[in-house]
């Protein structure tokens, strides 16, 4: 897919994400004031975040579609890797606040007073959190973006808590302190997405061991583009977005003069930026 692709359909489930977020922030925040519901209101403010990650994404696609330059030579494509930490940390700030008010609200015995207006906010929060989610990860897929990935999740979390509310909801009557677990609950899923979240944007952020298929299809490029094998070692990958380096070793006879060794690796280097869409930077040890 092309870069302007790319960067429409992040621009799209961004803005897309801010209508609907702001639109169900609204109406959760008024059936959470009305029915003095800490779990409904928690959620209110879980999805209005999701309005602040979204612009996030926006920002995160438009750097790193930036061209290289002298100060960044591999391009800025780490751009959306940051966006994504940042919709990370947003998300384990707002559930740990959740998670401490649901626990005051149990401890102080606080019951909610839902009405017909907290069904229609959930049954709403649900249909558009879902389709916003639907949406982000098809796109994330797409077009390979860990943000919109990221966004993606971050509204299937909002909506999976606007289903467990709605559940406690129909619980209530039954349970006083249903609220307040509900709160717990959501907290927890919202502190599991954060961590997920952030564990997959540091992965290729620290460096990344090649997986074994993308190892296996190097060889097998070496070996039809040589005639031989040049058993590659020492292989390295670095993601930048789009852009992907790859670095490795491979062994020629220590009898090839340097400009043959070098015609070897420049043949083998362009077979990798076509096979594999990569580039690579190979060096030649002596067999």
């Amino acid at each position: 897919m092309s870069k302007y692709n790319r960067t429409k359909l992040g621009n799209t489930e961004g803005w897309l994400s801010i209508a609907g977020n702001v639109g169900l922030f609204v109406l959760k925040y008024w059936a959470g004031m009305v029915s003095g519901s800490v779990a409904i209101i928690a959620d209110a403010w879980h999805t209005l975040s999701d309005s602040l990650s979204s612009g996030i994404v926006l920002v995160g696609m438009k750097i790193s579609k930036k061209p290289a330059d002298k100060e960044h030579p591999f391009g800025h494509g780490r751009a959306e890797l940051i966006a994504s930490l940042f919709i990370g940390v947003l998300l384990a700030l707002i559930a740990y606040s959740f998670l401490t008010e649901s626990i005051h609200r149990i401890q102080d015995r606080e019951a909610a007073q839902y009405g017909t207006i907290g069904i229609i906010a959930m049954v709403a929060s649900i249909a558009v959190k879902e389709g916003l989610a639907q949406y982000a990860l098809w796109a994330g897929k797409k077009v390979n973006s860990n943000t919109l990935k990221a966004d993606g999740w971050h509204h299937r979390t909002d909506s999976l808590s606007s289903v467990i509310i709605l559940i406690g909801i129909f619980l209530n009557p039954y349970f006083w302190w249903i609220d307040g677990v509900l709160g717990i609950l959501v907290a927890l899923m919202i502190a599991w997405a954060a961590y997920t979240i952030i564990r997959d944007a540091l992965h290729p952020l620290m460096g990344e061991k090649p997986p074994a298929e993308l190892i296996a299809k190097i060889e097998k490029t070496c070996l039809e583009t040589l005639g031989f094998d040049p058993k590659p070692h020492h292989l390295h990958i670095h993601r930048y977005g789009e852009h992907v380096e790859l670095t490795f070793h491979i062994h020629l006879d220590g009898a090839l003069s340097l400009e043959e060794a070098h015609d070897y690796i420049v043949k083998l280097e362009e077979a990798v930026e076509e096979n594999l869409e990569m580039t690579a930077t190979i060096h030649a040890d002596p067999r």
